[in-house]
């Protein structure tokens, strides 16, 4: 079976998964113990910590370990938010955030904050001069994530950091999950206050996420009952978890150049196949410089998305149509609808997504089959119009 939907998860590195039932079976004592079993699993911790620290540039204590990328998410927008509130009311965000981040500002919007919700192009890319134009005096926090988990637009994150140099009392939030291990992220050039990321989606386990916290901020927690991770995440640390994160991170992350280069390969000559096949519409934009390398994202308008990702499945790929959070509903995509999409264009999409164990002779089957796939709905298409 070929597997296209790393955006929603990835297949675990061999040695990742060794590392997690090693700990597991060896260092199962609570690290906030005191005694030897306990500070023991607790240096592993400390020791992740460490490595993820190394390959972001940064000091170990600015990484908080979490339950994934939707914690991470909540945590730094909620905990921000709150933790700032005597300073102003307004945030800022764009119309195309995961869903873990758009519901956090919902709900802030429900205790008084005000939002704004920056529109996208139609390739999906926020406007520097719309983002400076919303910033007023009363705004604390601006959240936009770096890769667009449906369709794969990158956002300036460097330009908007940049900008914000000059607002150094507004916090600056990325989601990063899409993009950790397949493009560069600097935090300190980039002038990146909080940073979330899932280890999931780069060959880790399920489970664990990580938030960049820059030295010298607290957040307010999400929830009480310890004083865990600065004190802005309570509960038992999962160290097997961490520990097989931190390993998944390192390996992705030393491999990334070489990866980025193949995947970027990958995608254009999907692009250039695909082409041939007229039903399927290209969503985001053919330029690599702006899209993720990992990420193509089409649509059949007017064809249920999930009749064509069943139809493949059938054949031996899985392919996926938007988010995993949202793909079982069968409302249209709201990231297509923004970009400024038809319903009916919006209603069709279909996303692919690759990871470094993919060669060309996959991507060729991948298009025979959307090809076969296509052909057969052809007289379906007819019927209906």
């Amino acid at each position: 079976m070929l597997y296209f939907d790393h955006c929603a998860s990835t297949p675990p590195y061999a040695e990742v998964a060794e590392t997690f039932a090693e700990v597991m079976k060896a260092h199962y004592a609570n690290p906030s113990s005191i005694h030897r079993a306990g500070v023991e699993a607790d240096k592993l911790i400390a020791r992740s910590r460490s490595v993820l620290a190394e390959q972001f540039g940064v000091k170990p204590e600015e990484w908080l370990f979490t339950s994934g990328g939707t914690e991470s998410n909540n945590l730094a927008v909620k905990g921000a938010a709150r933790q700032f509130r005597s300073r102003g009311n307004h945030l800022i965000t764009t119309q195309i955030e995961h869903s873990s981040v758009n519901d956090a500002f919902r709900q802030l919007e429900q205790e008084g904050f005000r939002v704004t919700y920056l529109p996208v192009s139609s390739t999906g890319h926020v406007d520097l001069k719309q983002l400076k134009s919303s910033i007023t005096d009363e705004t604390i926090l601006i959240s936009i994530m770096h890769v667009n988990n449906e369709v794969g637009s990158i956002q300036p994150i460097e330009k908007i950091g940049r900008l914000l140099s000059e607002y150094p009392r507004i916090l600056f939030h990325v989601d990063a999950v899409q993009s950790i291990g397949k493009l560069p992220v600097k935090l300190k050039e980039w002038r990146i206050d909080l940073l979330s990321g899932s280890a999931h989606k780069l060959r880790g386990p399920k489970g664990v996420g990580y938030l960049y916290v820059r030295e010298g901020l607290q957040l307010q927690p999400l929830q009480s009952g310890g004083s865990q991770e600065r004190g802005m995440r309570a509960g038992t640390q999962n160290v097997p978890g961490i520990v097989a994160s931190a390993k998944a991170l390192r390996m992705s992350m030393q491999a990334e150049e070489k990866n980025r280069s193949r995947m970027y390969a990958l995608r254009e000559r999907l692009l250039r196949q695909v082409a041939d096949i007229p039903q399927l519409v290209l969503n985001g934009s053919v330029d690599a410089a702006v899209m993720a390398p990992h990420i193509v994202h089409f649509s059949y308008p007017g064809m249920k998305p999930e009749v064509i990702v069943h139809m493949m499945e059938e054949q031996g790929a899985i392919i996926s149509t938007k988010s995993a959070c949202s793909s079982k509903d069968n409302k249209p995509s709201k990231v297509l609808l923004v970009m400024g999409a038809a319903p009916e264009r919006a209603a069709g999409g279909i996303r692919i997504s690759f990871g470094d164990e993919h060669t060309e002779q996959d991507i060729d089957k991948l298009v025979e089959m959307l090809s076969k796939t296509v052909s057969q709905l052809k007289p379906l298409e007819r019927s209906k119009s």
